[in-house]
This record gives structure tokens, sequence and C-alpha cells, in this order.
């Protein structure tokens, strides 16, 4: 079984450097058309089923590469982006939330950590492995979340995870 692991197109936010969490803000023109060329890509992947964050700009990702690869999508609320708390909408490089953001078990004040996305989104790896053993499956997501997710497939050490990030409408694929 392959999982690809995919993250949503462009928004204003990633445009401007911001912290984007849970905030359900739209994709760019840019951010369509990125998805669009992922979609191009993923075409010869033959994708089974695409999962998705229930956030706007990762359903509208999803919508455009399910049209191209003609695969279902399916909303799964663990797939959601971290929720970064007091610094939703701040600069990325705030060096609180950097400092915060080095400490994977501490959750961001108001938000949660990072072990507490791996809580949700470990199990539902465990649950495809069972469930579409032979098939392709495309998770679509956040830049957060996507981080997490990349570790249950390949040990990082503490600087590798934190320096860690798939770009806007890249996707990584994994055998499970």
């Amino acid at each position: 079984m392959n999982i690809y692991i995919a993250r949503h197109g462009e928004t204003e936010w990633n445009k401007h450097n911001q912290v984007c969490g849970r905030t359900d803000i739209y994709l760019t023109q840019n951010g369509k058309h990125q998805a669009k060329i992922l979609a191009e890509k993923l075409a010869t992947e033959s994708i089974y089923l695409i999962i998705s964050s229930p956030l706007k700009r990762a359903t509208q990702t999803s919508n455009i590469i399910s049209e191209i690869c003609n695969a279902p999508v399916v909303i799964d609320n663990r797939l959601i982006e971290q929720d970064y708390g007091i610094y939703e909408g701040a600069d990325r490089q705030n060096p609180d939330f950097l400092s915060n953001k080095r400490n994977f078990a501490y959750r961001y004040p108001n938000g949660e950590s990072m072990m507490q996305v791996a809580a949700r989104v470990y199990p539902l790896l465990e649950e495809l492995k069972e469930e579409y053993e032979d098939k392709n499956i495309l998770l679509l997501c956040h830049g957060g979340v996507c981080r997490v997710l990349k570790t249950y497939f390949q040990d990082m050490t503490n600087e590798e995870f934190f320096k860690y990030a798939l770009p806007n409408a890249e996707f990584e694929k994994f055998i499970l």
C-alpha cells in the first residue's frame, strides 16, 4: 500500500508567512493553480481515495485533485491542522512561536502539542493499513500534520523535525 501525503495549495497567510492553524481560509489563485499541477503529478499514481482535512484550503485542493485523478474525497477531522493557540496569525519567524515549535510535548498556549497531533493521526494510518491494504491513498492536509505524519514512516532528529516543511501543493510517497 502506498500513502501519499500532500499539503494544500497556497493561501494568503502562507504568502505573508503567517502561522495558520485552524483559521479556515481559501486558496489564492496561485494556490488553485498549484493544486492543479499537484493533481497532474498524482494522475499517474492510481489514487484510489483522497482523505482530506475539513479546512477549506485542504478541501479545495482535494476537489481539484479528485477531478483530475477521478478519486473520491472523504473528510477526516483528524487531519485538521495543529491548533497553534495564541500564535494563530503571528509571523512564522516570531521567536516565541519558534521556541514553542521546538518543544514537541509542549502545548501552544490555548492550542495543542505535536504529540497530541500524533495521537490523532497515527491511528488513522493504522486504520488505513487494515482497510485499504493494496490501495493508493492520498492524505491531503497541512504543514504541521505533514511533519507529524512523516515521523510515522521515518525517524527524524529533533532538529530535522523542527526544520522539515513540505511546501505548498507538494507530496511525499511512503509505503505502509
